[in-house]
């Protein structure tokens, strides 16, 4: 028998969180932060900070970290002629110097627009999508393109910060082991971890291992539907590679770290629990 798909409203995840516990900054050191720890054989939860986090973990156990890299993907124009101010959100690079961008305002912004960063740096605007943003490229002299996204750019910072980027924003929304440029937002479970931390972590004989996800701007959407099983999902480029997969079937304890992990593990594994090395493909992924 076919079990019927519960039926989630968006109110049974409602619960009062006041602005005051919403922190603008991160802590002072990134493993100071603070962690809940929920034991699920009895229900029991402890406050700790993110630095006890070794003391869960024992010798042997796998410990799967994204190291997918944010790059400052929210960029500010002026378009030519009128200086009116645009808002140019880099989505993806479809071929070289050629971006799917979204634009705000965006009824300002039209096909044939030249939207201006710096004296040197502008983007031309050639075509619209149909998830309603826009078709731009880049036109620029001397540099590669991602370093000038790198110099004008800035970290797009989730809508719950309630304060302007700053420079610093560059280096603390971003793990210590990013590596793979193509994110607009952070792993932000991952924003926890110290070399320390990790030294520690490996000294206690855990393993650990990457894969990449590249979090997109639907992380940033709100749910407009109440029905959830309507909600609209958007996809994301994730890739495990052979070395890693094998590793998560030869583990007995896996720990992901945070919820873009599980996904993937999900998407993979399904109910076998089972990696298969020819199923390790790059692909989109429905958060």
């Amino acid at each position: 028998m076919i079990p019927k798909k519960k039926k989630w409203k968006l109110a049974d995840f409602d619960y009062p969180l006041p602005e005051k516990y919403i922190a603008q900054y991160p802590a002072k050191r990134r493993d100071l932060a603070k962690m809940m720890v929920v034991h699920r054989d009895t229900g029991e939860i402890e406050h700790k900070i993110f630095s006890n986090l070794p003391e869960y973990l024992r010798k042997n156990d796998l410990v799967i970290m994204n190291n997918t890299k944010v790059f400052p993907a929210r960029l500010y124009a002026n378009k030519d002629r009128t200086e009116a101010k645009v808002e140019v959100f880099l989505l993806r690079e479809l071929e070289n110097d050629l971006w799917e961008v979204m634009v705000r305002p965006a009824r300002k912004v039209r096909i044939g627009n030249k939207l201006m960063f710096t004296k040197n740096v502008y983007c031309d605007v050639i075509d619209n999508t149909i998830s309603g943003g826009r078709v731009v490229r880049f036109e620029y002299e001397g540099e590669e393109i991602y370093d000038v996204i790198d110099r004008v750019g800035i970290s797009p910072l989730p809508p719950y910060i309630k304060r302007e980027s700053e420079p610093k924003d560059k280096i603390r929304y971003q793990t210590v082991f990013a590596s793979e440029r193509g994110a607009v937002a952070a792993p932000t479970a991952g924003l926890h971890f110290t070399e320390g931390l990790i030294n520690r972590i490996h000294d206690k004989g855990v393993k650990t291992a990457f894969t990449t996800l590249h979090i997109g701007l639907g992380t940033f959407r709100p749910v407009q539907v109440e029905d959830l099983n309507r909600h609209q999902m958007d996809s994301e480029y994730f890739e495990v590679n052979p070395k890693t997969a094998l590793a998560i079937n030869e583990t007995k304890k896996k720990t992901q770290t945070g919820h873009c992990r599980r996904n993937i593990y999900r998407k993979i594994a399904g109910n076998s629990g089972c990696f298969r090395i020819s199923s390790v493909t790059k692909t989109g992924l429905d958060r």
